[in-house]
């Protein structure tokens, strides 16, 4: 059966849409929303919502792409492993095809470099027990959502006695970048759809500090146009009012503990660092890296390889694309020089990419 029609009703949105249009009438200041989940980002343009929603509302998109966020340095480093003789690179397919400061994956792999991708951090395990007389790393890129199968791929990879396994970690948590962003006296975000695939690990509980600190409302809401909508006036309720809660509205995946045994296998092979965001900067305690019993499996340590001086791309506002300060129609190359065919930003790479969004859906 195919429920997702059931979070398509027309009328049903367009209830909402009346809702919504009814709880601002007559609010004379702006309403910015932020989602920080690229998964949200493409829903919210393949469906056409933010032209649907009233003024003064606006929707926003902010760093919710783990690819996108990725620092260029990261790439630089992948590039430079993936030029050792003997190293397999397993990644993902967004990745390969990210530019770094000279190069990317996708060109080093043109020129005979062992680039494979994958679709799961177990296949690399797997790839690693295959070819035990290769390195094989795999690019470990992800928000709270990957990274309990990442872990569950080093254990995997301990048990079996593989010397051959590594990850490199650009792992990254939700909630430090929206404080830094609503803290952001250029910046003004009224309320937060949050991200649920991500709190569907992390729960409800991953976004109390930042709604008690910046009194910022915050609705965990679903992917379907009625469960945007309906997190929209869950906000906007809250704005109007002057309130700010927490608030569930994917409530049939996301509960308020999250999922223990995702949050366990995290805390047992990682360990918080500082982190630093493409576009934001460096975010203390925003990171995870491999605690110090996995170093062996850390391909930043095990591996070290001279890499390049980080350069970004001439023109490109990937970086206040992700903050939400500017739209990918305000870069002065977004489909002239850079389209999805020809990326030259990580935004544009990245099928949750705020560029690539507007590329495919924009009107």
């Amino acid at each position: 059966m195919n429920y997702s029609r059931e979070f398509r009703d027309p009328a049903v949105a367009r209830k909402l849409l009346d809702s919504i249009t009814e709880m601002v009438a007559g609010y004379r200041q702006s309403i910015t929303l932020m989602e920080v989940c690229g998964t949200h980002t493409m829903a919210i343009y393949q469906h056409g919502l933010r032209n649907l929603l009233p003024v003064p509302i606006r929707l926003i998109s902010g760093p919710g792409c783990p690819v996108c966020v990725t620092p260029i340095e990261y790439v630089d480093r992948a590039v430079a492993l993936a030029r050792r003789r003997n190293t397999v690179i397993a990644t993902f397919g967004d990745m390969i095809r990210v530019p770094g400061s000279s190069s990317s994956l996708l060109r080093e792999k043109a020129d005979g470099a062992d680039i494979r991708i994958v679709y799961s951090p177990l296949d690399a395990v797997a790839l690693a027990a295959s070819l035990p007389e290769k390195e094989v790393v795999f690019l470990g890129v992800g928000f709270e959502t990957t990274t309990p199968t990442i872990a569950g791929a080093v254990l995997t990879a301990q048990r079996q006695g593989l010397k051959n396994f590594f990850v490199l970690t650009a792992h990254k948590t939700m909630p430090a970048p929206m404080a830094a962003l609503v803290s952001d006296p250029d910046l003004q975000v009224d309320g937060y759809l949050c991200p649920a695939h991500v709190s569907a690990v992390i729960g409800a509980q991953g976004y109390e500090l930042l709604v008690k600190k910046y009194h910022v409302p915050c609705v965990i809401t679903g992917f379907e146009p009625l469960d945007v909508l309906q997190g929209v006036l869950m906000l906007v309720q809250q704005v109007v009012a002057r309130e700010a809660r927490l608030e569930i509205q994917y409530s049939r995946i996301v509960k308020p503990q999250g999922n223990l045994k995702a949050q366990q296998l995290i805390a047992d092979v990682f360990t918080p660092c500082d982190a630093r965001w493409r576009g934001i900067g460096e975010i203390p305690d925003s990171g995870l890296r491999l605690r110090d019993e996995f170093a062996p499996f850390d391909a930043a340590l095990a591996l070290p390889v001279p890499v390049e001086e980080p350069k970004e791309h001439k023109g490109c506002l990937c970086g206040e694309i992700l903050k939400g300060k500017v739209t990918p129609r305000d870069c002065p190359l977004f489909k002239t020089v850079c389209s999805t065919e020809n990326p030259v930003g990580a935004c544009m790479v990245s099928s949750e990419g705020t560029c690539a969004a507007e590329y495919k859906y924009g009107v």
